[in-house]
């Protein structure tokens, strides 16, 4: 299964240059809301990293565990068949594991239609970095 999940993201029409190595993962995907009541800090808007989130913006949450595996501040993901392309500007409590938050702004009925599901990720990882890991 996972020699379909790499084919899938290399078949991706990905208009990225090749400075990049994508890899594909399956998480369990939800969503959150920029509300007082769905985060840690008293300026929902404000990011782990210290970015401003703003309704419209393609943005995730990653689990802690993902950090390691490349999932990290600024990169690169494509969700499912979804078109656009999110960008990780934000950590999950330290509980979760192999889990993303898709960010849905301040809609928390969009957010609780989404639900929760496994879905399959592509990220991109530098190649200057990538070889290091390997």
């Amino acid at each position: 299964m996972l020699i379909l999940l790499i084919c899938s993201c290399k078949g991706r029409e990905v208009n990225e240059s090749p400075k990049y190595e994508w890899r594909a993962i399956e998480v369990t995907a939800s969503a959150y809301n920029s509300v007082p009541w769905q985060t840690t800090e008293e300026d929902s808007n404000i990011a782990a990293w210290g970015d401003t989130l703003k309704p419209g913006m393609k943005s995730i949450a990653v689990s802690r565990d993902l950090l390691k595996m490349g999932l990290t501040h600024n990169t690169m993901v494509k969700i499912g068949t979804w078109p656009d392309t999110f960008y990780v500007k934000d950590k999950m409590n330290r509980r979760w594991r192999n889990r993303i938050d898709i960010y849905m702004g301040l809609d928390v009925k969009k957010a609780r239609e989404w639900g929760r599901k496994k879905i399959d990720i592509c990220y991109a990882i530098p190649l200057d970095t990538a070889n290091l890991k390997n």
